[in-house]
């Protein structure tokens, strides 16, 4: 069976292509992506009445060149179409050239099951799934209003309200002037009446935002504030405040044309003219619905796309693993890279152990215990680069991958604790954990700490540890292991690495190995 497909999402403003490869897990690895700004509503004043002719031409050509990067990886391609296609009066004859120019047949969907795998693919990146949550995906002809839990749709809502609609009304030459803000807010108050009361009785306890507009407004907070990896950055768990997002909006709607709206630092060139609309829905969102503060989520309409997919097709697995997502994406990670699973699973174990029996010494918190998970499971696939420095190799694929479910600074963390599994220990110097702060800086030498004497014992990966158990005194910790061996090469490497434990802990470190005969199971 083909195991590679691929989603366009042809949208309003722009067009989007992932091309995905399926894994046996049940996954996918996004191995191909492209976007193209087509503006299918150009020419259109408020609703979407017709798709204008060299419309229809952008179209087609994006779309073609689409079926090509498709047919290149061998993918099966669905291509669904939103809201400008959904309202125009001439979609047929549009849905009609595309096929015949490019044999690629345009599903249409409506509204609320544009709703329905927007909340899918969100699913699979922000980890949500037992919480009562509003996902909120502004499009550039519509908004999604998407609430739920537990993987169920509680409600949802389609509007008529998007940022190249709004632009189009009230910004036809992209220039700002204060009538015609004040305009604009009122007409997105009014279009979002209808909804309030529905979503406030909801009591949610979590917002998430996605696609564009969000994506963007996230992309100039990280900028504003000197954070993330501009070459790439990780949107994904990013999370803004209404003063973040108030901030931001006066810095868009202080400059009155597209080309002063240049300057603002991570601002996408290509949404100059429509960011200002854009930020109004946003706003205005948050001032309706009292929103203290949003997560974004990386995906959304085509990860939604890939996911129903495979189910159409019976492809992967059932999609009972969406409340696990940031396990499974660790797992992900780890697998695509060249590595001693068995020794890395097997050092996690060890860690978790380690941490839940010295809690006292360390007060972390449940997130800490995940953050020291994946960094066990990840610390050593920088061999996947080159066994020399594998350690910086380690850091630099965790940080540079957008590992769902985890935030920006999270990835740092986990990423920062991996690379510290071995050689210096953490200094202020270093690149990366010099972003981090203080209390986040004391996260990654505790875990790094704990890290380094499980990866010591296991040393020749034999995994000859069976059990141990941990006693704290005043001046010393007590590991007493029962090993299948006499542990002479790992009690070498502990000796080398277990120097920052003892810094942090105040407290001298001795093993004692008790031999006995049974294999780990």
């Amino acid at each position: 069976m083909n195991k590679k497909l691929a989603a366009l999402d042809i949208g309003t403003n722009s067009f989007h292509l992932i091309v995905v490869s399926v894994l046996p897990s049940g996954n996918f690895e996004i191995i191909d992506r492209e976007k193209e700004v087509i503006r299918l509503s150009e020419g259109n004043i408020g609703d979407i009445k017709t798709i204008q002719p060299q419309s229809i031409d952008r179209a087609i050509e994006a779309i073609s060149r689409f079926k090509k990067i498709a047919d290149s990886h061998n993918a099966i391609m669905r291509a669904t179409a939103t809201s400008a296609v959904r309202e125009a009066l001439n979609k047929n004859e549009f849905i009609a050239a595309v096929l015949n120019r490019t044999g690629i047949e345009i599903e249409v969907i409506s509204g609320l099951e544009e709703a329905r795998l927007i909340y899918l693919g969100i699913l699979k990146a922000v980890p949500i799934y037992n919480t009562k949550s509003l996902s909120i995906d502004i499009g550039g002809g519509s908004t999604e209003f998407i609430v739920g839990e537990n993987g169920k749709i509680l409600y949802s809502n389609s509007l008529k309200l998007g940022a190249v609609r709004l632009t189009q009304r009230f910004f036809p030459d992209y220039i700002l002037t204060t009538e015609r803000i004040t305009q604009a807010r009122k007409w997105v108050e009014g279009v979002l009446a209808p909804i309030l009361t529905p979503i406030k009785n909801q009591n949610v306890q979590i917002f998430v935002g996605s696609s564009g507009t969000i994506m963007n407004i996230g992309m100039m907070l990280q900028a504003a504030k000197g954070e993330g990896n501009k070459e790439n950055p990780i949107l994904n768990n990013f999370e803004f405040t209404a003063d973040d997002l108030f901030e931001i909006e006066g810095k868009i709607l202080r400059k009155k044309t597209a080309e002063t709206r240049k300057t603002i630092p991570g601002v996408e060139e290509k949404r100059v003219d429509i960011i200002p609309a854009g930020v109004i829905i946003v706003s205005t969102i948050f001032r309706l619905l009292k929103i203290e503060k949003m997560i974004i989520s990386d995906y959304a309409l085509r990860e939604g796309i890939i996911l129903d997919s495979m189910d159409k097709f019976d492809i992967g697995g059932d999609g009972t693993k969406l409340h696990n997502i940031r396990f499974e994406s660790i797992k992900q990670l780890a697998e695509s890279s060249k590595y001693d699973s068995k020794h890395c699973y097997f050092v996690s174990k060890l860690a978790l152990k380690l941490f839940d029996q010295i809690s006292e010494l360390h007060n972390l918190n449940e997130n800490a215990r995940e953050f020291l998970e994946a960094a066990s499971i990840l610390h050593d696939i920088g061999y996947h680069i080159s066994h020399a420095q594998h350690h910086r190799h380690t850091y630099y694929i965790i940080r540079n991958s957008a590992i769902l479910g985890f935030n920006n600074t999270e990835i740092e963390i986990i990423a920062n604790v991996a690379r510290y599994h071995r050689k210096s220990h953490p200094k202020k110097s270093h690149e990366g954990y010099n972003t981090l702060s203080e209390n986040q800086q004391q996260i990654v030498k505790q875990l790094s700490a704990i890290l380094r004497i499980m990866d010591a014992l296991d040393r020749t990966h034999n995994s000859s540890v069976i059990d141990f158990t941990t006693t704290i005194s005043p001046n010393k910790v007590t590991i007493k292991l029962q090993a299948t061996k006499n542990m002479e090469v790992e009690l070498w490497s502990l000796e080398r690495r277990k120097a920052l434990f003892e810094e942090l802990f105040k407290r001298k470190v001795c093993v004692k190995v008790q031999k006995i005969d049974k294999q780990i199971q």
